[in-house]
């Protein structure tokens, strides 16, 4: 296995200006990854996104780093001029993710139905307009060369049961998964068992790590955020938290998983020492 890492994972050093995602190539270089995810463009200078992703890309080639994969927001339910109109709109991120020269390209399906109309609406109500959207996107970027997926992300779309069953609807060889270890605790579903039901739909993997506490006890305060059953999470750096993180990387190998495995650090800790320990780590359970 290769080891990336997505530039969501130094939000925080981004946020306070020590580095841009043009100089952040450098830094994971130095660091010893060997590819970086983008989330979401941040262009400098006035560029367009499309033209900052060919300055991405050429300075990528420079230092010997692989742009995996592009991961963006979405909503096939809640867009303005719905589905339709939204899988249009992400036509022009495909274009995006192939001047980046990414492989793959990860889209959210949506984050659930909004206002008065959640009520009665459950997932089995919202399947075939998520599947419309993600095979209309599919179509297109295949056409580019780019695969699509969506992640277990977001509470409505994340369990394992329920991505299957969007993977399953949509059914393109070009549409599949990006599998993130640790986000299945969102929506309190065992990770090992939900890696082992989608390993085999697998376009890029997500390691991540979250400390838990069972939602029958006291608030553990500031970090910790609560899954949707009400469990208290927080982020971890790699090994520090529950996620099996070792027997989901078995699982992928076992399935013929070869792909890039991208660190998507969430804690609270420095952003350089967390993800170099996490990758560090990872190197070892991997071996």
């Amino acid at each position: 296995m290769k080891f990336s890492v997505s530039s969501y994972s130094f939000a925080r050093r981004l946020n306070e200006g020590k580095y841009t995602q043009l100089t952040l190539i450098e830094k994971v270089k130095e660091m010893g990854f060997d590819g970086i995810e983008f989330t979401d463009l941040q262009p400098e200078n006035g560029l367009s996104d499309l033209a900052y992703a060919a300055v991405l890309a050429e300075e990528a080639d420079k230092r010997g780093v692989a742009i995996v994969n592009y991961t963006i927001g979405a909503d096939f339910l809640n867009a303005e001029g719905g589905w339709e109109k939204e899988a249009q709109r992400l036509f022009g991120q495909v274009d995006v993710a192939k001047a980046l020269g990414a492989k793959g390209m990860r889209h959210d399906a949506t984050g659930g139905f909004q206002g008065a109309q959640a009520k009665y609406k459950s997932f089995d109500a919202a399947l075939p307009i998520l599947a419309n959207g993600c095979r209309k996107v599919t179509e297109y970027a295949q056409t580019q060369g780019i695969v699509t997926m969506v992640e277990n992300h977001g509470f409505f779309c994340q369990e394992s049961r329920r991505v299957e069953q969007l993977v399953n609807a949509v059914g393109d060889e070009n549409f599949g998964l990006l599998i993130d270890m640790g986000n299945f605790l969102c929506a309190d579903d065992d990770p090992a068992e939900a890696v082992g039901r989608l390993a085999k739909y697998a376009k890029h993997v997500h390691a991540k790590d979250f400390y838990f506490k069972p939602g029958d006890g006291a608030d553990p305060g500031d970090g910790f955020f609560t899954s949707r059953g009400g469990n208290y999470l927080r982020g971890a750096v790699i090994g520090h938290g529950c996620v099996p993180v070792t027997q989901c990387l078995r699982t992928l190998k076992r399935s013929g998983y070869d792909g890039f495995v991208s660190i998507e650090f969430e804690g609270c800790e420095d952003n350089e020492w967390a993800i170099q320990t996490g990758l560090d780590n990872l190197r070892r359970y991997a071996e």
